[in-house]
């Protein structure tokens, strides 16, 4: 049967051909259903409970049967669920079966289960030429013998064919139980999703555009911190420089200026004044002469009572962080004279 959205389409037998989806149904005599009311856990928590319930109903080795659950069904809390059990060897057989015929079902369905749930009683329907009985927690093959007893003697309410083709849809589109589940789940095609990946694209993109955006004005803010850092700069300099002299490079200006200021090297200042407490920490020492030269350096014309006074002075001159170079030292009216040249090293 092939049903579509204007409901059923073409009937017919053998296998379907194409790539629509396909629902198979295994007979109803080959399957064993029981209903139980299961916790509303996962999935994986149902079946093991439902391999338990199974495992004690069944004669049959657990490990050569197959146990599958169902959606729930019950009212209220819903953990109402049908549960399935059919041998292992028979789902690989079927499963065979279809592949050879070129068929990956989407679902595979007990026959009992395409009938609807009546609210009670029993409904009975024939499928495929087989006839099929289905009750409120219950789903079988119709045999005569056995029905009766199930059924206490309950009479049987037949489903016309309309109601059948709308209820065979209805299940085709969503099982209530479907058989392929645990070892015999359908196994999933790997697809490309191109439309997910241009959208992750488009976002790489957006993510890389921002980024590069926040860096542009990163970089913006930097250079416009830079030129007011700059500015200010010049306009500091400007204060150290002679009035309405153009700020072109403050450093070299105020340099130069500097050096016009305090002179070469230290600065007149600060030489003269690491000289004259070197002199104040020798006894005796006397300046006589005094001369700051361009290039830094200045030159002692110093005096003292012998000449051991004189290399203490040098050396306390070294000592204050200067390179000293002495010329010859003479001796006249009882004391020593001559001349330190102080330089920065």
């Amino acid at each position: 049967m092939r049903f579509g959205d204007a409901g059923l389409l073409a009937r017919g037998e053998g296998i379907p051909a194409g790539d629509e989806p396909v629902v198979a149904v295994v007979p109803g005599d080959a399957v064993t259903l029981h209903w139980a009311d299961l916790p509303a856990r996962s999935t994986a928590q149902a079946a093991a409970a439902a391999r338990i319930l199974a495992t004690e109903a069944s004669a049959a080795p657990p490990g050569e049967l197959h146990v599958a659950v169902g959606e729930a069904e019950g009212r209220g809390d819903g953990s109402d669920r049908a549960i399935a059990v059919v041998g292992a060897a028979a789902m690989r057989d079927w499963l065979e079966i279809l592949a050879r015929a070129g068929v990956d079902p989407v679902a595979l369905v007990p026959a009992p289960l395409l009938l609807p749930r009546p609210e009670d009683g029993f409904v009975q329907a024939t499928v495929a030429g087989q006839a099929l009985v289905r009750g409120r927690t219950s789903g079988f093959a119709d045999e005569v013998p056995l029905t009766a007893l199930v059924t206490r003697g309950e009479p049987l309410t037949p489903i016309d064919r309309e109601p059948l083709d709308a209820a065979l849809a209805a299940a085709a589109a969503s099982p209530a139980l479907d058989l392929r589940q645990g070892p015999f789940a359908r196994r999933r095609r790997f697809a490309i999703d191109w439309r997910l990946i241009r959208r992750l694209a488009a976002l790489g993109a957006a993510i890389l555009g921002v980024t590069f955006a926040i860096s542009l004005v990163r970089v913006a803010k930097y250079s416009f911190a830079a030129d007011a850092l700059e500015a200010r700069a010049d306009a500091l300099a400007a204060t150290g420089l002679p009035r309405g002299e153009t700020v072109t490079d403050a450093d070299r200006q105020l340099g130069e200026r500097s050096g016009r200021v305090i002179g070469p090297g230290l600065g007149f200042s600060t030489t003269v004044a690491a000289a004259f407490a070197a002199v104040r920490g020798v006894p005796g020492a006397e300046v006589t002469a005094i001369d700051f030269t361009p290039n830094g350096d200045l030159r002692l014309t110093v005096s003292t009572e012998r000449e051991a006074l004189a290399t203490d002075l040098k050396r306390a001159l070294e000592a204050a962080g200067f390179t000293v170079r002495a010329s010859v030292f003479q001796s006249a009216g009882g004391r020593v004279s001559g001349e330190l040249t102080v330089s920065v090293r």
